[in-house]
């Protein structure tokens, strides 16, 4: 199982060895100065060697499939520094830009990258850039601060983004203008699949034009739902966080006679929190997530169940995310925000209310308690598990980007940090899989049947 507990599922086969191929600005042709900081006998150990490769499914039978075919084996570029790099320190400037929603490690991320490019390179220019993409463009008025050390050192011990975030589509061709006057090598996106398609775009269009720009991603979601990666930062300790919830929603429920404990977990596509929230704490009786349909009435209905278990044990747990049930809800959606993600309805008030009318028809008397700490989890400072999973993450995007690499971002496959080309992250998402065994632990784990309705 990955980090997740999902279980690698063999590979598709319209994913080929050249497929994970990441673009190169030119040839390396400067020392790395991270040469001077350790004694040449360990430069073997610590140095990338081009042709150390991670696997992308590391199962046997993939493996042989592709020997048996002739084929090349698809593997992941290693992460890590390299002896010689594209860029000269000295003459390259960075920027840092965060966007999307928040969620733990944004600030862990920044400040690796800023230590990194100062420290270890001896980069001079930094900027960062304010408000996401909003910040390249002009019309907004908002300059890009000088990062230094100095700025960053104690960002880390706060939640959010230093820096600013925005949801919403800029102008690329901007966005290429500002970074032609600036005079930036280097780009480092911290964001979701959004983010990382325009990313993508600004790489494709500095390519276009001639310039020499290396753009490098670090994928954020607190949801865990980017593809290929064993784990996402920030994800451990929204789980963390969550743990703590469901505890209070299960005091609560224990407390009152038919207490029920309803509490929404953020994942508008994946489930991910919530499953491992629930394996971790096993307080929860009932889990329901987007990529497991149920229906509200009749006697397999989730409602039933649920009387089923008061009569049974006088409480429940319910967890939902937030994402699950919306064929559920018959009022139409909020429609889109401004980086044009659908605005889900409000499954938690929905099931609040909907628990409430059935057993008020029931004639049972229940005590509902309903939390929705989604602001809360994505919003906490990192946890050390993610402090240092962000530190190796920045560390990692800026050996990449000096080494020349664009179109790319670094990430965690198989317990490896490696490079993913920027368009594999754009395909989709990663779901739990209801027939995969981290769903089949949450069945075990609750007890709640396999089906509902």
């Amino acid at each position: 199982m990955t980090g997740d507990g999902k279980k690698k599922t063999r590979m598709s086969p319209l994913i080929s060895a050249a497929d994970l191929n990441i673009p190169v600005l030119g040839p390396p042709h400067v020392d790395s100065p991270l040469l001077s900081l350790l004694p040449q006998s360990s430069w073997q150990e610590i140095f990338i060697d081009e042709s150390e490769r991670i696997l992308l499914e590391p199962d046997i039978r993939t493996i042989q499939g592709c020997l048996d075919k002739g084929e090349k084996i698809p593997s992941f570029e290693t992460a890590g520094p390299r002896m010689k790099i594209y860029f000269d320190p000295s003459n390259v400037s960075a920027a840092i830009v965060t966007c999307g929603g928040i969620c733990p490690g944004l600030n862990d991320v920044i400040r690796s990258l800023v230590m990194t490019l100062s420290h270890r390179y001896g980069v001079k220019k930094i900027l960062g850039i304010r408000n996401g993409y909003q910040g390249f463009i002009e019309k907004y008025g908002t300059a890009p601060l000088n990062l230094t050390p100095e700025t960053v050192s104690d960002i880390h011990k706060k939640g959010g983004t230093f820096l600013g975030t925005s949801r919403g589509n800029q102008s690329v061709t901007e966005i290429i203008d500002f970074m032609e006057r600036r005079n930036i090598g280097m780009l480092f996106v911290i964001g979701g699949d959004g983010s990382q398609r325009g990313a993508l775009e600004i790489a494709q269009m500095t390519q276009k034009k001639g310039m020499k720009t290396a753009v490098v991603g670090i994928p954020k979601t607190v949801d865990n739902d980017i593809l290929y990666l064993d784990r996402s930062f920030g994800f451990a300790t929204a789980a963390s966080v969550a743990c703590r919830v469901i505890e209070t929603a299960h005091n609560e429920a224990v407390s009152q006679p038919n207490g029920i404990g309803l509490v929404k977990f953020m994942g508008r596509y994946s489930g991910f929190i919530t499953c491992l929230a629930a394996l971790a704490v096993n307080d929860a009786n009932f889990v329901l997530i987007p990529e497991v349909p149920f229906k509200l009435d009749g006697e397999n209905g989730f409602l039933a169940r649920l009387k089923e278990r008061l009569q049974r044990r006088s409480h429940a747990v319910v967890l939902v995310a937030e994402g699950a049930g919306q064929d559920l809800i018959p009022s139409e959606g909020g429609g889109r925000d401004a980086s044009g993600n659908i605005r889900f309805k409000d499954i938690g008030i929905f099931l609040k209310d909907k628990i409430n009318d059935y057993f008020k028809k029931e004639k049972m008397e229940v005590s509902l308690k309903y939390i929705d700490p989604s602001y809360i989890i994505r919003a906490v400072p990192a946890m050390p598990v993610d402090n240092v999973y962000c530190y190796l993450l920045g560390e990692n995007a800026v050996h990449a980007a000096m080494s020349g690499r664009s179109e790319m971002v670094v990430g965690l496959v198989n317990n490896q940090y490696v490079h993913i080309p920027m368009r594999m992250i754009a395909q989709g998402r990663k779901q739990v899989d209801p027939n995969g065994p981290l769903w089949f632990s949450v069945l075990e784990t609750t007890g709640q049947p396999a089906e509902m309705g």
